[in-house]
């Protein structure tokens, strides 16, 4: 894993704009004259550990589930039932981004999942691949996010065959990124529309969410997350309506930092986790974040009992969870995070996200990458090496009463 100075195409500003990238220069946000590649090795080790990380988050959700424990996360036991029947319904998901550290030497950690809203899809998608094709075509990207969220929509059974796409007015990154997902639900043969979140109207008749022409809604994605919808007026109206929600409700589980000190307990001393608790006071170096929040907002890193970064916000009102400090790797003062996909059940691609500072931000920016892959290399559907962890009978048997 190697970070190269590159030189930026000449055009790329206009190139970034023609596929809809329309806030690539906000704080310099899309980055080109850098970039990280990768060997084939560590791309392989990548998809082999995300796979892995995602199959343990579902056996937590079963967890937490099975053992009453989503009050812990700052749900409001008006959805826990609700809860329950989502999961057990198995309700369709379409994808998710964990948060990885990776020095390309060491096991990736885990720093945290973003598994209901997640954003970067456009630039993830179609932009770092346009590039690496103009710029290095011998080369190759781990990069299938395209054609599996395409793979996933087919898999989706809608009723009337269209699918709302709702995003908060006046938010262009959400915008853009919902737009982009539009496109992706078109190719795979759904209708589909606009209509922002504040525009959603209810029809107490139908028992059902409408669009502004009183139109039922049958399948609505919402860039809108679950622990804002619980605390709406009109949250509860989501619980047994005949509104179907993607991300389901049962997604609100994985999206909730809670689930870390989860996995922790359940996987104790896995490679690919950090340690994390629901109490202080366990570790002297840490980062404390809050149950719920987003880019990088309210999370304080402490070193040996001394504060090395902070980011202010306005969350934390639910609680926080105290993770076991560990530093980005540092390419010449940079620090990346690489943001590894899933989509459905599969790994799809990564993305990095770069900044000076120790937390990243929704300013940090967003570096391509690349690699040459080699005939050792594996498919992209590599099988992950098993962790002797909590799972499959033994976990069942541990529930089972």
């Amino acid at each position: 894993m190697k970070r190269l100075t590159i030189s930026p195409r000449p055009d790329y500003a206009a190139k970034l704009e023609a596929i809809g990238l329309s806030f690539h220069a906000w704080d310099d946000y899309w980055c080109e004259d850098v970039c990280y590649r990768f060997t084939s090795e560590q791309i392989d080790l990548l998809e082999a550990r995300t796979l892995e990380l995602h199959r343990m988050c579902i056996q937590a959700v079963k967890h937490v589930i099975l053992a009453k424990r989503l009050g812990e996360l700052g749900i409001p036991a008006t959805y826990w039932q609700a809860i329950e029947r989502s999961f057990a319904r198995n309700e369709f998901s379409l994808y998710g981004r964990f948060d990885l550290a990776y020095d390309g030497v060491s096991e990736p950690k885990l720093l945290e999942y973003n598994a209901d809203t997640p954003t970067s899809l456009l630039e993830s998608a179609v932009a770092q691949w346009h590039w690496m094709k103009e710029k290095f075509p011998d080369h190759d990207q781990f990069n299938s996010l395209h054609e599996r969220l395409v793979q996933q929509w087919n898999a989706l059974r809608s009723p009337d065959g269209r699918i709302y796409f709702a995003s908060v007015a006046d938010n262009e990154e959400d915008w853009v990124c919902v737009h982009y997902l539009m496109d992706t639900a078109k190719q795979a043969g759904f209708d589909v529309q606009h209509i922002a979140i504040e525009k959603l109207g209810w029809n107490a008749g139908l028992n059902t969410f409408v669009d502004e022409d009183d139109a039922p809604i049958a399948t609505l994605f919402k860039l809108y997350p679950w622990e804002w919808m619980m605390r709406e007026d009109f949250g509860p109206k989501t619980i047994s309506c005949g509104t179907r929600f993607i991300e389901p409700m049962w997604k609100s589980v994985l999206s909730c930092k809670g689930i870390l000190p989860i996995l922790w307990e359940l996987y104790p001393g896995h490679p690919n986790l950090l340690p994390a608790y629901f109490e202080p006071g366990l570790l002297s170096s840490y980062a404390k974040k809050p149950l719920y929040s987003r880019e990088g907002a309210n999370i304080l890193l402490v070193e040996n009992g001394n504060v090395i970064a902070q980011d202010d916000g306005r969350y934390g009102r639910e609680g926080y969870v105290y993770q076991a400090l560990h530093k980005l790797p540092d390419f010449d003062g940079n620090y990346p995070v690489i943001g590894s996909w899933i989509v459905g059940d599969e790994p799809a691609g990564i993305c990095l996200r770069e900044d000076t500072l120790l937390v990243t931000t929704n300013m940090s920016n967003f570096i391509p990458h690349d690699f040459v892959r080699t005939d050792e290399s594996t498919s992209k559907h590599c099988i992950p090496r098993q962790w002797p962890g909590l799972k499959g009978d033994d976990f069942e048997r541990l529930y089972s009463d």
